[in-house]
């Protein structure tokens, strides 16, 4: 009789094993095939299991969180093969625009004979070659910047402000600009790397030398945000938006790469900070912030 008791009991165990091993069989076949039909799909359905064993559904849960990590890595890189096309294809123009120009010059120059005309089509062919120089001067730069480290070391916010506006006095003279500075009778101490900084500065002074209407009002707060606002009636608040995009200009064949303001924002951010632009009744502001 005992005998009978323990067969029967074995053989309730080995049908509720085997039942149970059919059920975790069933929940895989379930997760392989989801992930099977997820995995390249632009889906945000997650994998199921009708199973209630724990350490299966665990597993789906896990195998749903690297999908959507999947996704995120999928959609990044197709943005940036996206921004890669446009930036080769906005390389390509302004790199061929001048060389357009440098060909064409130099047929005039090779059949020209009068000295005066001459002597133009040298000075043309000579600014054609400086601004394809200048393009591959901040491609260097960009480069350069995003592969760098950085030496972060206490300094004075407000006087490497002014240090920047210093080196622009002439170039903002020689624009009309006479720029109105308000800074903070008191030292504004960060932690940030100078050379990053005085770049950062200085490539926003330079698009407001390029876009100004005349004027540049320069505000540094003791909290660390430096305002930069002047007139642009030559832009929009679609352009403005994208104004740290890399390689955006707001007008074609202006003395600009469309790099300057990209290169701002991108070592901003490694500081820690942050750059905004916004445009406003003809104004354009950008703030630059970096916190306590």
């Amino acid at each position: 009789m005992i005998e009978w008791i323990a067969a029967g009991a074995a053989g309730a165990l080995a049908a509720g094993l085997a039942a149970r091993l059919w059920l975790v069989r069933k929940a895989a076949r379930e997760v392989a095939r989801g992930l099977r039909a997820r995995k390249d799909m632009e889906t945000n359905t997650l994998v199921d299991i009708s199973s209630r064993d724990k350490a299966m559904r665990e597993l789906a849960v896990e195998i749903n969180r690297e999908l959507g990590q999947l996704r995120e890595k999928r959609r990044q890189y197709q943005q940036g093969d996206l921004e890669l096309k446009e930036a080769v294809t906005n390389i390509s123009h302004d790199l061929r625009t001048p060389l357009t120009a440098v060909r064409g010059y130099l047929e005039l120059l090779a059949h020209e004979d009068d000295p005066a005309l001459m002597h133009q089509y040298l000075g043309l062919i000579a600014g054609r070659v400086e601004a394809m120089s200048r393009l591959t001067e901040e491609l260097f730069r960009y480069s350069v910047v995003t592969a760098e480290p950085l030496g972060l070391a206490p300094l004075d916010l407000a006087r490497a402000l002014e240090e920047s506006l210093v080196s622009f006095y002439g170039a903002l003279q020689s624009q009309g600009i006479t720029p109105e500075i308000t800074l903070p009778s008191a030292p504004v101490p960060r932690l940030l790397d100078s050379g990053a900084l005085s770049r950062v500065f200085s490539n926003i002074l330079s698009n407001a030398l390029k876009y100004s209407a005349g004027d540049l009002a320069i505000t540094l707060t003791p909290q660390g945000r430096a305002i930069f606002e002047n007139a642009a009636p030559g832009l929009t608040p679609i352009s403005t938006a994208r104004l740290f995009d890399r390689f955006y200009t707001v007008e074609t064949g202006r003395d600009a790469t469309g790099l300057g303001l990209s290169i701002a924002k991108l070592l901003t951010e490694r500081m820690g900070g942050t750059i905004t632009a916004q445009y406003q009744d003809g104004r354009l502001r950008i703030e630059v912030s970096f916190p306590a």
